[in-house]
């Protein structure tokens, strides 16, 4: 994703994205974590997401019931809760009697183990780590997530170690990303929060969908609502 195209404010959005996911203890930036940042900013776009009811501490508390906090969390995070409710499978359940079995830390250390990055191969150590200057390009071709301003306070925070380094984004962070692009093109405008907002609520997959259900906000009302707000003002 070309970030250098995003405006200040945009980039400062996923910047808070990133901070956020680090809070929660996830391994991970998903659309869920990018819904958080909008809704924490003082944009036009951000007003009509709280206007529908997506406030920031209803938006929050969402996803943490939804994905949990800290390291074990991605195990559980891609499972739809209320799907499994409705067969009679209780997530929060499972989660209780793991860590009955093994203890308070087994989903903390299981999601460690799942994000530990690989051994080097002792067959032929020479291939196990990239050439230096290929390690060069890949670190250029990283672009780094810089915010104006610090990410707001959340509810929540984990009570295990803050992930560090690289987060990846999840497929469908990538997918609204790339939608937020699209709908900036087909305006001739530069991509802003705006977009941002308009690329996530048209997204099916992912975390994000589900939030928008639990809360109650509708998709289609939501899009209308911020085109008719920047048409205004502009």
């Amino acid at each position: 994703m070309m970030f250098e195209h995003f405006t200040p404010d945009a980039r400062t959005v996923v910047a808070h994205a990133q901070d956020h996911a680090r809070r929660l203890g996830h391994h991970h930036i998903g659309g869920e974590h990018l819904l958080l940042a909008l809704v924490l900013t003082e944009q036009p776009a951000s007003s009509v997401l709280r206007e529908h009811g997506l406030t920031p501490q209803r938006v929050e508390e969402e996803i943490v019931r939804q994905v949990g906090l800290g390291a074990g969390s991605l195990l559980f995070g891609t499972l739809n809760r209320d799907a499994l409710a409705s067969i009679g499978i209780d997530l929060d359940t499972v989660r209780a009697r793991i860590e009955e079995s093994f203890g308070p830390e087994a989903l903390a250390r299981a999601g460690r183990a799942v994000h530990r990055p690989p051994r080097p191969s002792r067959l032929n150590p020479k291939r196990a780590v990239p050439p230096r200057h290929w390690r060069s390009r890949r670190r250029a071709r990283r672009t780094v997530l810089t915010a104006r301003t610090p990410a707001p306070a959340g509810l929540y925070q984990t009570d295990g170690a803050r992930p560090t380094g690289h987060i990846p984004f999840t497929p469908d962070a990538k997918e609204s990303l790339s939608n937020a692009v699209h709908e900036a093109q087909g305006r001739h405008e530069p991509i802003g929060p705006q977009h941002l907002a308009l690329g996530l609520i048209a997204m099916k997959s992912g975390r994000a969908p589900f939030v928008l259900a639990a809360l109650g906000a509708s998709a289609p009302a939501l899009r209308a609502a911020i085109v008719d707000r920047y048409r205004r003002a502009s």
